[in-house]
């Protein structure tokens, strides 16, 4: 009996949703603006770049050129590493963007005047971040050369530099999985944000209020439809970046589908909670624009690097679902990430779906006040 009525919510907010063009334009034709709106390169100035070094010569010269390094203010050294495998579980975790190796010959080589090697390893999952930091390794082992040279334009350390996960260093590689949780938030939320308000403009909740509907069958109801259209939303969105944009796609796809299905669940619940808060459709809309895609668009890390921002937003950040999601999307899209490597932003999707539903159902009151 509770199934069919889930069943009959679900099947009237299906005929709502059909009788609203406006709604459907944007659910369908909202995701594929954004893509190619922002499918481009976006110039972003970082510092701060997290970055592990392996120092297998240990020299004078080595520390030399570290404290080089930190003395930029481009580059924060956050492990010293004992072994190589240590760079390979930095970068793939992303603890690191930049990883540095001196190999034992480094200060040898120096002293007899051959050019050093020098490997550079860089995350170009964030093209525009790698790019930067390319730019910035590069000048900072020139001018090391020209200091040991004195002042001789002739190069003394021969940098051997490999880009990791996106080796052309195309932007959109970097921006389309981003974009891919932005345009879920405003879908998931955007949407749903006006369910239970316009029952309430409309006076058709003193209706729904009458029948035996639970506040439980009444929401899940509601999220049913939007839930299949931002799934088809994600699925035209995945299409698009892989054979539009041509951004590849290494990890698992149940992976990404399961993920991406919890993500929408919390935020297709988010808005179902602030419709019922409201009980104003201007307001609700208002209200899910400010509370999901401004924080998703800023605080993500879809456009600017969360290591750059200051402490207090830092830790904003940390409450910020599309946070994880982008983390999640760019690690499955461009470093093939397995699930053992996202367990930890997927639970806290997990947690925050199971929160955002069971708030809605206890704000949901059968009753008129």
């Amino acid at each position: 009996m509770k199934f069919l009525r889930i069943k009959a919510i679900a099947k009237k907010e299906m005929l709502q949703i059909r009788r609203d063009p406006l709604s459907l334009a944007m659910a369908f034709l909202m995701p594929a603006l954004l893509l190619i709106i922002f499918g481009y390169a976006i110039t972003l100035d970082v510092n701060n770049l997290t970055t592990i070094v392996y120092d297998r010569d240990r020299s004078s010269m080595s520390r030399e050129l570290l404290a080089e390094l930190t003395a930029s203010q481009y580059f924060t050294i956050v492990r010293h590493a004992e072994t190589p495998h240590e760079i390979d579980s930095y970068l793939d975790k992303g603890k690191a963007r930049v990883a540095l190796s001196i190999p034992a010959d480094f200060s040898r080589d120096l002293r007899a005047g051959r050019a050093a090697q020098l490997q550079i390893i860089v995350d170009g999952s964030d093209s525009n971040t790698a790019t930067i930091a390319l730019g910035y390794l590069t000048a900072l082992t020139e001018r090391y050369s020209l200091q040991l040279n004195g002042g001789r334009a002739a190069p003394a350390i021969d940098p051997r530099v490999r880009v990791w996960y996106n080796p052309e260093l195309k932007s959109r590689n970097f921006i389309i999985p981003g974009l891919i949780a932005v345009i879920m938030v405003v879908i998931a939320a955007l949407l749903t944000s006006l369910t239970v308000a316009r029952e309430w403009e409309r006076g058709t909740m003193e209706q729904l209020i009458a029948t035996p509907v639970k506040p439980p069958e009444l929401v899940l109801g509601k999220l049913i439809p939007y839930f299949l259209i931002g799934y088809l939303d994600m699925a035209i969105t995945v299409v698009m970046a892989v054979f539009l944009f041509e951004v590849p796609l290494r990890g698992n796809v149940a992976l990404l589908a399961v993920i991406s299905a919890v993500f929408l669940f919390g935020g297709l619940s988010l808005g179902i909670l602030i419709s019922i808060v409201t009980k104003n459709q201007l307001v609700a809309s208002q209200i899910s624009m400010v509370a999901t895609f401004l924080p998703a668009f800023l605080l993500s890390g879809f456009m600017y690097a969360i290591s750059n921002m200051p402490p207090v937003l830092q830790a904003v950040t940390r409450i910020v679902p599309a946070r994880y999601f982008v983390a999640v999307l760019k690690g499955i899209f461009l470093k093939g990430s397995p699930l053992r490597l996202l367990v930890w932003n997927a639970l806290f999707l997990v947690i925050f779906g199971l929160l955002t539903f069971v708030a809605a159902n206890r704000k949901f009151k059968k009753k008129i006040e």
